[in-house]
């Protein structure tokens, strides 16, 4: 109560690395046994696949592309090691597939290009195309994932794709991205619609959850309250878990467990302003929350959580993939 919120997380975190150091313990294996005071069924640890940013638009970057990330998720593999590599690979063909066509690749700040491209099919097909030149199979070995940032689209009861000169209302958007699910290889769509279009969210989870991994950001922020609203209404069935949004550890913990105990899917995040902490990798292997979102495989404060989970999976030999 006498720390402000800028405060907080530090705080917490610091406490967290003395407490897994007095223990003796790695400190995703101090994660794990704490994590397990807090959920109904004892977890276990494992390594998530990684979701990487690897093209920008929306605010993230100045071009016409509205939606805001588009990352790869290298999902067909037996390992980490496996995983990373590919999607270190499609990441570099995609430079170089952007160089051929005179666009820049200059990064922004998680590590993506961004591109002056004019629409999201442009980018997604580009994304298919540096894919295969590196040697993999969309759809098999490697899944597109969408972050909408749909609230960021939202105004006047409609959703404003500018870049495109179009705009839709709800329904028309869920048809728009189920459109898109049916022509690519798109395995997870975070904040397809506005944070409080609650009944949207639903309407869309009905006609994509089946076979889609539907996350909230902006409509849960890492908040119980919220939560547990999604899991009432059936709305999405993943949530997106920010340690600064909802500002401790154990509170992100309690998070993490009311949507693993509800069989929402978990994914842990990074956030845009990031610094070389590693701590949301040991977060994401002591929780096997089964997947991780921290940018592409460039900029060094995302490539050491990379090479933090590379650490943990050479010297520990966990289990790797997402959770079922």
């Amino acid at each position: 109560s006498k720390l402000g919120s800028n405060t907080l997380l530090s705080v917490s975190l610091a406490n967290l690395r003395v407490s897994s150091k007095c223990q003796q313990l790695p400190l995703f294996e101090y994660i794990n046994k704490l994590s397990n005071e807090f959920f109904i069924k004892p977890i276990g640890t494992g390594l998530p696949v990684p979701m990487m940013n690897i093209l920008n638009g929306g605010v993230h970057a100045d071009n016409k592309l509205d939606f805001q990330e588009f990352m790869i998720q290298p999902l067909g593999f037996q390992n980490l090691k496996s995983s990373i590599r590919c999607g270190v690979e499609v990441f570099h063909e995609l430079g170089n597939v952007l160089k051929k066509k005179n666009l820049s690749t200059s990064v922004g700040d998680e590590g993506g290009y961004a591109p002056k491209l004019n629409s999201t099919e442009e980018a997604l097909e580009l994304i298919i195309q540096a894919i295969e030149l590196a040697g993999y199979k969309p759809g098999s070995e490697v899944f597109i994932c969408l972050d909408c940032a749909s609230s960021e689209l939202f105004g006047k009861k409609k959703y404003s794709l500018k870049g495109e000169e179009r705009e839709y209302e709800t329904l028309e958007l869920i048809s728009y991205l189920k459109n898109l699910r049916s022509k690519f290889p798109i395995s997870s769509i975070e904040d397809g619609l506005d944070e409080d279009d609650w009944n949207g969210w639903k309407k869309l989870t009905e006609e994509l959850g089946n076979n889609t991994q539907l996350v909230g950001d902006d409509l849960f922020v890492t908040n119980e309250t919220r939560i547990k609203k999604g899991i009432r209404n059936k709305a999405a069935n993943s949530v997106l878990i920010k340690m600064n949004q909802i500002g401790t550890v154990s509170e992100t913990l309690k998070a993490i467990s009311l949507t693993k105990d509800n069989n929402f899917r978990t994914i842990i995040s990074h956030r845009s302003g990031e610094t070389e902490d590693t701590s949301i990798a040991d977060l994401s292997v002591g929780v096997n929350s089964g997947q991780i979102k921290t940018g592409a495989p460039s900029r060094s404060e995302r490539v050491a959580k990379y090479n933090r989970l590379l650490i943990i999976e050479e010297k520990f030999k966990l289990k790797f993939g997402v959770e079922q």
